[in-house]
């Protein structure tokens, strides 16, 4: 009877301490969840327009009667469209016109072209190829036979980043081939020579944004 006594003691009296400490527990503070942040989607498809700068060199067989081999200062404008049809690729059309600052006998004024491109897009980088028609500006350059321009074809490739959704800068690499060329020098001298070109470009676009809902990746 007395042990039971004392048990009965002692279990009443760790009932009592139980509340006792763990009033003085500190409370548990508040935290509030972090807000949610979504991730930024880049969205290529719409129409654009730009401007760009860069060089121009002579290829290896441009070269008749020991002409320079120094790059040519060029600038000119671009305008294009692209469509993102997947969440990783991009294609789409452009036409850009690029002035020649020469003075050269034998010297192409002017580089136009229409291309396609095709870019594989991670984030806001665009990669791309980009191929099409080139047309050169020879219609007020002395010693060319003809004076209505030269058709051919252009191929390159690029880097573009997109820097908010409606500005982006790109890096471009152009080389335009117009087949080989018949000219007449001072004095009745002829030649032929192979007419193509090697640029390099730098540029920058304004976005319209008026492609619609991003492109979101399915998992």
């Amino acid at each position: 009877m007395k042990s039971f006594l004392l048990g009965t003691v002692a279990l009443a009296a760790i009932g009592l301490a139980l509340p006792a400490n763990a009033a003085d527990l500190a409370a548990r503070p508040y935290t509030k969840a972090p807000a949610y942040v979504p991730a930024q989607i880049y969205n290529w498809t719409g129409f654009y327009l730009g401007g760009h700068v860069g060089g121009s060199f002579r290829g290896d067989d441009n070269n008749v009667f020991g002409g320079s081999r120094d790059g040519t200062f060029l600038g000119g404008v671009q305008v294009g469209y692209d469509n993102q049809f997947a969440p990783n690729w991009v294609f789409g059309l452009e036409a850009n016109y690029s002035f020649k600052d020469t003075n050269s006998f034998f010297a192409n004024r002017g580089l136009g072209s229409v291309t396609g491109r095709l870019g594989y897009t991670w984030g806001p980088a665009l990669l791309y190829v980009k191929g099409g028609y080139g047309w050169a500006d020879t219609r007020f350059t002395n010693g060319f036979a003809g004076d209505g321009g030269r058709d051919g074809y252009t191929v390159g490739g690029g880097l573009e980043y997109l820097f908010t959704q409606n500005w982006s800068g790109k890096i471009e690499y152009q080389y335009y081939d117009f087949g080989n060329v018949n000219v007449v020098a001072p004095g009745g001298a002829v030649g032929r020579f192979r007419n193509d070109e090697h640029t390099i470009k730098a540029g920058i676009n304004y976005r319209f944004g008026w492609g619609g809902a991003p492109v979101v990746a399915k998992y």
